[in-house]
């Protein structure tokens, strides 16, 4: 009897659910599924981001796809992505496996790590180019030939800067992903490692890293698909180059549009970056497994 009662009650709140969810999908088609449709038509035309729009056909997408600069940018793209996840990962780990523990500070020490996370891009990068100037930078200052170096003008250096600042400013952010799935772990499976006699180093490979698998996912995700639109740092840092040693996929599609008033190019080239970032997003979560939304008390 008392099931037949509640049964039209939970029936009800079930189908009040999808109203809570209306607010967050009005912002989300009006922020992002209106202006991708938006860009996807633009790139089907000619503009020059002041006159007239005129419809072109395939005139944006030939030149962009038949552009020898396009795999250039798309392989300098996915390096930067490869070398900063795997730069950013391990210290992320290590950082937010720190962060969880019970040592003193540590309150302290999450403050310090995110501290350039709160920073402009734009401010980092002028602060990073005038303390890497050969001249009159840090390396000048304290008169270090190895600080001295032309940071920003050898292709290889530069591109080694870049990957250096991007992983400097993104790491805290991730290191408080592990850190909140670290404390998730449930601590009955330390208590019976150290029963067994196994020591902290052996407690993480063993426990640690199997039950952030999940974490890892979504760290990795919002690796991958935010390299895809590093822009701001670069362009201010290095502006592409030196020659185009550090042109990612999103200057390019800047150069294109504002600089060269080329928007149908550049509209093209947004949408080769959605597809792209979405293709990344897929594959990692099928790569998480059946179900990439588990808890990591699965396990336990």
């Amino acid at each position: 009897m008392t099931s037949l009662t509640r049964h039209p009650q939970h029936r009800g709140s079930r189908a009040f659910l999808p109203w809570l969810a209306m607010p967050a999908l009005v912002v989300f088609v009006g922020f992002a599924v209106i202006p991708l449709v938006g860009v996807f038509a633009l790139s089907f035309t000619t503009w020059d981001g002041i006159g007239a729009i005129h419809p072109s056909g395939f005139t944006s997408w030939r030149a962009v796809l038949t552009d020898p600069g396009l795999p250039h940018a798309l392989g300098v793209t996915f390096l930067v992505m490869a070398v900063s996840w795997a730069v950013q990962t391990p210290l992320s780990i290590l950082l937010g496996t720190l962060l969880a523990g019970r040592q003193r500070y540590r309150a302290v020490l999450g403050v310090v790590y995110f501290v350039p996370l709160m920073l402009s891009s734009a401010a980092i990068a002028i602060a990073y180019k005038a303390l890497l100037d050969p001249n009159f930078g840090l390396g000048a200052g304290l008169r270090i030939p190895v600080l001295s170096q032309d940071w920003l003008g050898r292709p290889g250096l530069a591109f080694g800067v870049v990957v250096f600042i991007v992983s400097w400013q993104f790491v805290p952010f991730h290191s408080l992903i592990y850190q909140g799935g670290v404390q998730q772990i449930p601590k009955s499976l330390y208590e019976a490692a150290q029963m067994d006699g196994a020591g902290r180093i052996r407690q993480f490979f063993s426990i640690t890293l199997p039950q952030l698998r999940y974490t890892i996912i979504t760290s990795s995700t919002l690796m991958v698909v935010g390299s895809l639109t590093f822009f701001d740092l670069i362009f201010v840092l290095t502006e592409g180059g030196p020659g185009d040693a550090t042109r990612v996929l999103a200057l390019d599609m800047y150069k294109r549009g504002f600089q060269a008033s080329l928007m149908g190019p550049a509209s093209a080239i947004a949408v080769i970056l959605v597809l792209v970032g979405l293709a990344l997003a897929l594959l990692l979560r099928r790569l998480g497994g059946r179900d990439a939304g588990a808890s990591q008390l699965e396990g336990a």
